[in-house]
C-alpha cells in the first residue's frame, strides 16, 4: 500500500487564504471590470501613440496598443471601457481601412462599449457621411494635444451611460434630424427600412425605438408586431412616429398599444420630453 502523503496544517491554511484572495481578487475585478481599460488601436504603428499611451497611464489608464490586429478587437471587448481608434489620414476614402473602422464599431456597439476617434479634422465630415453611427463617438483632432486627452477620453467614458434608441423611417432626411436632435442625450442609429430594424434589434439591444408608422414593404405595424412576437424583443419599449394627425389616425397607432406616438410636425422639446417619459417609466 502506498502511503498518503501528508501536507503540513501551515500550508494547507497558506493555500487556503491563497485561494482566498486569488477569489477575492477577481471578484473586485469582476467588480470594477473594464473602468479603467483602454486599447489604443493603430492602423499602422504611429511614434504618436506612445505619447498617448504614457499620459493615458500617467491619468490612471491601464493601456494595450495593438496595431493592424482587428480580429483581436472582439476578444478584448469584454474587458475594455474604451477603444481609441488612430485613425489613417484619407479613411473616408479607402475602402478597406473604412471596413475595418465599421467592424471595430459593430464589436463596440454589440458590446456596449465606447470608442474614440483621432484622426485628421477634414477626414471627419466625409467619414461621418460614410457611417452616420460614428457620431455617436468623441472625435478628437490630430495633432492630438495632450492637456485635452485627458478630458477627451473622460467624456468618451460617458457614451457607455447613455441610453440607445434606434430610429425607423423611410426618409433619411428625417432620421437625420431626429438623430440631430437627441444626440446630446442618448446614442442614436437610423435605418430606413423595417427588416433592417429587426435585424439591428436582434443583434444588439436597444432601449427605445422610434418606429415610422407608415412605410414601404414593411410598415411600422408590421415591425412593431414582429418586434413583440420575439422574445429577445418584446419588452423593447416602442414610440410610433405618425405625419397622420386625425383622431381615427390616432386611434389606428394606439390600437396596437405602443409605448406612445409623436406626430411628425412636432418640436425638438416635445419629442425629447416624450422619449425620456417612456423610459423612466
Amino acid at each position: 500500500m502506498s502511503e498518503e502523503k501528508m501536507v503540513p496544517e501551515d500550508t494547507q491554511v497558506h493555500e487556503e487564504t491563497q485561494v482566498h484572495e486569488d477569489t477575492m481578487e477577481q471578484a473586485v475585478n469582476d467588480v470594477t471590470g473594464d473602468k479603467k481599460k483602454v486599447v489604443i488601436v493603430m492602423y499602422k504603428y504611429s511614434v504618436v501613440v506612445k505619447g498617448i499611451e504614457r499620459k493615458l497611464t500617467d491619468c490612471g489608464y491601464k493601456v494595450k496598443i495593438i496595431a493592424g490586429e482587428f480580429d483581436k478587437i472582439k476578444y478584448l471587448a469584454d474587458n475594455t471601457r474604451l477603444f481609441l481608434i488612430f485613425l489613417p489620414n484619407g479613411i473616408a476614402d479607402d475602402v478597406v481601412n473604412l471596413n475595418h473602422l465599421n467592424h471595430i464599431h459593430n464589436v463596440v456597439w454589440e458590446h456596449g462599449k465606447s470608442m474614440m476617434l483621432i484622426g485628421d479634422k477634414k477626414d471627419k465630415a466625409d467619414l461621418m457621411k460614410k457611417n452616420h453611427q460614428l457620431e455617436n463617438f468623441v472625435w478628437l483632432d490630430r495633432p492630438v494635444k495632450m492637456d485635452e486627452l485627458e478630458l477627451a477620453v473622460e467624456k468618451a467614458l460617458e457614451v457607455t451611460a447613455k441610453k440607445k434608441i434606434l430610429i425607423v423611417d423611410d426618409d433619411p432626411s428625417y432620421a437625420k434630424m431626429v438623430r440631430e436632435w437627441i444626440k446630446a442625450d442618448y446614442q442614436a442609429v437610423s435605418v430606413t427600412g423595417g427588416m433592417n430594424a429587426i435585424s439591428l434589434a436582434l443583434k444588439t439591444p436597444v432601449d427605445l425605438i422610434l418606429l415610422d408608422y407608415e412605410m414601404p414593404v414593411v410598415d411600422g405595424p408590421q415591425v412593431f408586431q414582429m418586434l413583440k412576437q420575439d422574445p429577445d424583443t418584446e419588452n423593447i419599449p416602442v414610440i410610433f412616429l405618425t405625419g397622420v394627425g386625425s383622431r381615427e389616425g390616432v386611434e389606428r397607432v394606439m390600437a396596437l398599444r405602443p409605448d406612445g406616438y409623436i406626430l411628425k410636425t412636432t418640436t425638438k422639446e416635445k419629442l425629447l420630453e416624450s422619449i425620456k417619459g417612456v423610459l423612466t417609466k
